[in-house]
C-alpha cells in the first residue's frame, strides 16, 4: 500500500503493460522479413522473366556461356547467365544490348 491506499488495480495495469510490450516485440521478431536463416530455393524460369534482362546469346552448354560471359566482361559488359527452361542462357541490360551483340558478333 502506497500512502494508506490499495494499488492493486494500479500494479495490475502496470503488468498488462508489460504483457502487452512483450507480445509486441515477439511479434515484431516473428514476422519481419529478410532474416530467415534457410535459403529459398532457385527457381528456373522462362526467358522473359527475368525483368530488365534481355536474352543476348543461346549457348549449348554452360562453358560455352562462361567463356562468351568473359568475352564481354573483358570488354567492360555486365553479363548473367542462368539457366532457363529452354537451355542456359546469356543475358544483357537493353542499354548494352546494342554493343554486346556487336562484341559477339566479331
Amino acid at each position: 500500500m502506497l500512502g494508506g491506499i490499495d494499488n492493486t488495480l494500479f500494479f495490475s495495469s502496470l503488468a498488462g503493460f508489460a504483457v502487452l510490450g512483450v507480445l509486441i516485440l515477439l511479434l515484431r521478431w516473428a514476422f519481419s522479413r529478410g532474416s530467415s536463416l534457410i535459403e529459398k530455393p532457385s527457381q528456373v524460369g522462362e526467358e522473359g522473366e527475368y525483368g530488365l534482362l534481355k536474352v543476348i546469346a543461346t549457348p549449348t552448354n554452360h562453358i560455352e556461356g562462361e567463356m562468351l560471359r568473359q568475352k564481354l566482361a573483358a570488354h567492360g559488359i555486365k553479363a548473367t547467365l542462368t539457366q532457363t527452361k529452354s537451355g542456359p542462357r546469356l543475358f544483357v541490360f537493353q542499354d548494352e544490348e546494342k554493343a554486346a551483340a556487336a562484341i559477339l558478333r566479331s
